[in-house]
């Protein structure tokens, strides 16, 4: 059995370009898939967030249209209704990702909020990726590194990863209201950013690092961190 640290969103929204605070937090199947997947094969998951606070879901990513009907939305609610360690995070500033054989990151919105600036964050990043350990970041979590860069520049630099891309937050109707797109700043950090279709799966590993494109790509992630941990 192997023990896998999933650092989570502590925000419940997204402040936009304009000062608007959108309602947001993690998306769930990017939580529900890996989760279902880890479990099931045996593995221990413990729940990290900023300050320790209970993680908020993004009350849009419970609905039926974004999980194959009524069936698999109630399937989602159940999977996190019985998820105990959702319920008792601890608190990011302790995680110790030696303490780990895996470290899997969620996202949302969220991350884009907290996980962006988080220095306990970036410790935990820059911890796991130099142990070469698994480091599975999805969907808008990669933000979480940009807080790894330093004025040497982020260690995550030159790596190959993927993410939310521009033409999926412009389908998503965040585009223009955004402060920031991911995709330009991963760039910006010197990631190679691969892009996939929009909505797709779509997933990259480059040595630990592992990074998956949207909710899609959150079960393929999982199975590819599942091979790595034997």
């Amino acid at each position: 059995m192997s023990k896998i640290l999933f650092v989570m969103t502590g925000a419940d929204h997204w402040t936009l370009a304009d000062g608007t605070k959108h309602p947001t937090g993690y998306w769930a199947e990017e939580f529900v898939a890996p989760y279902r997947a880890f479990t099931a094969a045996g593995h221990e998951i413990t729940v990290a967030t900023p300050g320790a606070v209970e993680p908020v879901v993004d009350r849009g990513s419970l609905t039926p249209e974004v999980n194959g009907g009524d069936e698999g939305a109630a399937e989602v609610a159940a999977t996190l209704d019985a998820a105990t360690e959702l319920k008792h995070p601890i608190d990011l500033a302790t995680a110790r990702p030696a303490e780990y054989h895996a470290v899997y990151y969620p996202g949302g919105h969220g991350p884009m909020e907290d996980l962006a600036v988080n220095a306990d964050s970036a410790r935990v990043l820059t911890e796991t990726l130099a142990s070469g350990k698994p480091l599975g970041v999805v969907c808008h979590a990669p933000a979480a590194l940009l807080a790894t860069e330093a004025a040497a520049g982020s260690p995550f630099a030159g790596y190959r990863l993927t993410g939310f891309t521009n033409a999926e937050e412009s389908q998503a109707g965040f585009a223009d209201r955004a402060k920031w797109l991911l995709q330009n700043r991963l760039v910006a950090l010197g990631a190679d950013f691969r892009e996939g279709a929009p909505w797709a799966p779509h997933i990259e590993v480059d040595r630990n690092l592992y990074t998956g494109q949207n909710p899609a790509s959150s079960q393929p992630l999982a199975d590819e961190i599942l091979t790595a941990l034997g």
